[in-house]
């Protein structure tokens, strides 16, 4: 519970911002739309946003480390809804495509912040309930976020007003906390064809779950709006299919930690092909909204499941590289499936978008039942750990297996030194300055703006 009373400012600022980012996900689609723009366009500003995300996964990390967490969020977040602003101030898709990716870059990067503060506080003993905490929130602020978008007509700029308020209001919990902002972050890097020679399962599991969310993202909110006729059932379709995936993440989790991650993948992925095809043919409103519950139920995990699997193929200490490449791949496949089905539904209608999802299953379910046999190259299982596909690479620290259940060439693998044990040395330095004192904070700034000099009558507080 203390562990969740000090993330308290970080967990609200973060249920506002995806509040917000949920919102926008849904209603930047239907703007689109709305002023003209082609399936193929659309498509496109798509791709460029998950383009984006890959271009932060490997720049943020630098700009964190160099300006401190609580610096970084706020112009991220600043960032961020200003580019929402221009957005409903201008109509051209090039600019729009571009503004995505900007956006893209700056939603990365934002997580990494959010992820790299959670990975500090985390232990052995509460990393599966923050990681759970955040999971659930990620889930249900985005599925909130896709019924504001009705608070007003996608046609005038109130949306994007909207959307860019929620994202300002959550700097305000971060900006005003008094506890200690966490040691800079170092950046990592990708191993991403060690991963198809360790764990190809989690390989092909991370683009197939890139192509078919991504595509999702891209051109759902579409796809409803055409097939349903309203904006009210479009968001609902949105919320539905999000509940899907959040409700039986560990159904699917609980599964593969018994019956062995190819096997549920093998599940997911025809799962994926079955409930793809029902919402393809469904005949009325109620049949596509539980063909979308379907869906989401059965396509949203399959990323936890990669993560999963290739966890259960990597040493501890190569985890952050491997997790880093799942999520690469993750974005890779987001990024040129949407192109296909943006063509798709250009030259034969808006149900291709989910015929096409059903062949990217069928693929995947192809190569799990190839790779079906396939036993893991390390002998270390870890548990199933929910996660969402829009995630940051810092995040990968939080590793689920714990340091005491390491094994073997395991138990050499360098645990990162905690902010509280480096705050304790720089204050027993600045005690002892006949000691040889070293030195001590660096800035206020990389530790949040509101400590102040400690007096005699009352201690400082960590």
């Amino acid at each position: 519970m203390s562990a969740l009373s000090t993330l308290s400012s970080l967990l609200l600022s973060t249920t506002l911002l995806l509040t917000g980012h949920g919102m926008q996900l849904t209603l930047l689609p239907l703007r689109a739309s709305s002023i003209g723009h082609s399936d193929l366009q659309i498509a496109l500003g798509g791709s460029a946003y998950f383009a984006g995300f890959i271009i932060g996964c490997l720049t943020v990390p630098r700009v964190i480390a160099r300006v401190g967490h609580i610096r970084s969020f706020a112009v991220l977040a600043s960032a961020m809804g200003s580019t929402l602003l221009l957005l409903g101030l201008s109509e051209h898709w090039l600019l729009w495509a571009s503004l995505r990716l900007f956006l893209g870059l700056l939603i990365c990067g934002l997580y990494t912040v959010i992820e790299s503060w959670l990975n500090d506080q985390a232990s052995a003993e509460n990393r599966g309930q923050i990681l759970s905490i955040y999971t659930f929130l990620v889930l249900a602020a985005m599925a909130l976020g896709q019924q504001i978008v009705n608070a007003a007509p996608i046609s005038s700029a109130t949306p994007f007003m909207i959307v860019a308020a929620i994202i300002s209001v959550s700097v305000i919990p971060v900006g005003l906390t008094r506890r200690l902002a966490p040691a800079p972050i170092e950046s990592t890097r990708s191993r991403i064809f060690f991963l198809f020679g360790r764990a190809p399962t989690a390989a092909i599991a991370a683009m197939a779950s890139g192509a078919v969310t991504g595509s999702f993202w891209s051109l759902g909110a579409v796809f409803a709006r055409r097939s349903l006729g309203g904006l009210e059932q479009a968001t609902l379709f949105m919320t539905v299919t999000i509940l899907g995936g959040a409700l039986l993440q560990y159904v699917f989790g609980w599964l593969s930690d018994r019956l062995g991650r190819n096997s549920v993948l093998l599940l997911l992925g025809l799962l994926g092909t079955v409930t793809s095809s029902a919402v393809a043919m469904a005949a009325d409103a109620l049949q596509l909204m539980a063909a979308a519950f379907c869906f989401g139920a059965a396509t949203m995990p399959m990323y936890s499941m990669a993560l999963a699997a290739a966890a259960d193929n990597s040493l501890r200490h190569e985890f952050v590289e491997v997790g880093t490449s799942v999520l690469l791949l993750n974005a890779v496949g987001a990024v040129f499936a949407p192109l296909l089905m943006g063509q798709l539904i250009a030259s034969f209608g808006p149900a291709w978008l989910f015929w096409g999802c059903a062949g990217c299953c069928s693929f995947a379910s192809l190569c799990f039942f190839l790779l079906l046999w396939r036993k893991p190259k390390v002998d270390d299982v870890v548990p199933f750990t929910a996660a969402a596909p829009d995630m940051a690479p810092t995040r990968f620290d939080l590793d689920p297996r714990a340091p005491e259940d390491a094994e073997g060439n395991l138990e050499g693998a360098p645990e990162p030194a905690s902010l509280q044990d480096a705050d304790n040395e720089a204050l027993d330095a600045a005690l002892e300055p006949e000691a040889g004192a070293g030195p001590g904070l660096e800035s206020e700034d990389d530790y949040g703006s509101d400590l102040e000099p400690e007096s005699e009558s009352e201690p400082r507080e960590r």
